[in-house]
């Protein structure tokens, strides 16, 4: 006869078929966890750069990793003018234009901002930044034919790009902004230069502008913000969120945005709209294009323009307009090709022509 199992051997047995359990989860677990903190330390080395291939290419110049947020800022009274500076430059048309209730500091005509053409707030590379920009003056401006201060500076933009008029050189709203710009470049070299400043430079198609093709490229990449019509998408305030390419309340046809090679090259490195210098949607062709098709289309006309670039021969080969030193019909100098012309200011003159 089998001798009868005791309670106490039971429950021994029983606790040892559970400890087994529990170390076998406990391993699991364990097993787990490490997989889980493999996979995290993966993706951390490859969102900074040091494990597979990157998508985007670090910034060209070190001052575009710094702070550039306003809001960061204290509330002391020299931050408070770099923030009202910043306000004047993200919205320009509520301060400077026709948004602002004091028709005597009405210096804008259009309803674009500062922001519209630089980007970022000044600071993505070859978007024309701003960063270093106020230590780059005084600087000689062929336009004029003379050593230009940035103040200057700010109101060729007030003329031409906002369509507007100058605003005095000691107005409130004249030092906020270059408060701003100022801020900006605090951590640029003495002589302001970056990598990046600009625009990115391209190939320029050996041939004149397609207008046909330019519109292609248009409806295909620029309408779905710009708008069939070219007026860009307002906003409640009426301001813009994207700004009209054409019409009254664009730059008008003394901008530098009106020489397709400038165009071109803005286009290239920011267009359609996300766009980053190191991986732009379109070809250099694309963008010569589609920039002389927009540039083709009716603005306001620039007062005056005759008297621009008083030594005739520093006029860029791509200024849409007379008077040149060159016998090249204007239509050359607005669609190209501008090879010839550039070939003739280098044999004539000794010059090296690139817009």
């Amino acid at each position: 006869m089998e001798e009868p199992i005791h309670p106490e051997e039971l429950s021994s047995d029983k606790n040892i078929a559970i400890a087994r359990q529990i170390k076998k989860l406990c391993v699991q677990l364990g097993v787990c966890v490490i997989l889980m903190l493999g996979l995290a330390f993966t993706v951390v080395l490859v969102a900074f750069g040091d494990f597979g291939s990157k998508e985007y290419a670090a910034f060209p110049d070190g001052v575009y990793y710094l702070d550039y947020n306003v809001y960061n800022l204290s509330n002391s009274a020299k931050n408070q003018k770099i923030k009202e500076g910043f306000e004047v430059f993200r919205n320009t048309p509520q301060h400077l234009g026709s948004k602002q209730g004091d028709s005597t500091q009405m210096y804008a005509g259009n309803n674009l901002a500062c922001a519209s053409c630089h980007l970022n707030g000044g600071t993505k590379p070859y978007a024309a930044p701003l960063i270093g920009v106020v230590k780059r003056f005084p600087q000689y401006r062929g336009r004029e034919d003379k050593m230009g201060t940035i103040e200057e500076r700010i109101n060729g933009c007030m003329e031409r790009s906002m369509n507007g008029k100058v605003m005095p050189e000691d107005s409130e709203k004249m030092k906020s902004l270059l408060a701003y710009m100022e801020w900006l470049g605090r951590a640029a070299p003495s002589n302001g230069k970056i990598e990046g400043q600009g625009f990115l430079t391209i190939e320029i198609p050996d041939r004149a502008v397609d207008l046909q093709h330019g519109e292609q490229v248009f409806v295909k990449n620029c309408v779905e913000c710009h708008g069939a019509d070219g007026q860009g998408e307002s906003q409640a305030d009426g301001t813009y969120l994207y700004p009209p390419l054409w019409g009254n309340d664009s730059y008008n046809n003394g901008a530098g945005m009106t020489r397709v090679i400038t165009a071109a090259q803005f286009i290239k490195g920011n267009m359609p709209y996300g766009t980053t210098f190191d991986n732009p949607v379109l070809t250099d062709e694309e963008a010569y294009d589609v920039a002389g098709y927009i540039n083709q289309k009716l603005r306001p006309t620039k007062p005056n323009r005759e008297v621009d670039f008083p030594d005739l021969v520093k006029k860029p080969v791509s200024t849409p307009y007379g008077p040149y030193s060159d016998n090249f019909s204007e239509e050359q100098h607005q669609l190209g090709p501008f090879q010839p012309i550039m070939k003739y200011y280098k044999d004539e003159f000794d010059m090296v022509k690139t817009k």
